[in-house]
């Protein structure tokens, strides 16, 4: 397989798009769920393992669907 500029480009693209989201995720987390999550650690640790497992994967599959996504609108806008 050849690696062309045009590749490393789009590469680029979609992992700054990606972890752009990933930043706005975790600031959102952060800012709304970080008293609710540590008083359930606190409380209750087999469900706030269940929690953080189930945001993780919240997180992996959704920004994984946006960024593609996103990627290939730019893509079809480029022709």
């Amino acid at each position: 397989m050849r690696v062309t500029k045009r590749t490393l480009f789009h590469l680029l693209v979609e992992v700054l798009i990606y972890a752009a989201l990933v930043t706005v995720y975790l600031a959102l987390v952060l800012h709304f769920l970080v008293g609710w999550l540590k008083g359930l650690s606190t409380k209750d640790p087999a469900l706030y393992a269940f929690v953080a497992i189930l945001l993780m994967i919240v997180q992996a599959v959704g920004l994984e669907r946006l960024g593609a996504s996103l990627v290939h609108v730019a893509r079809q806008r480029r022709g």
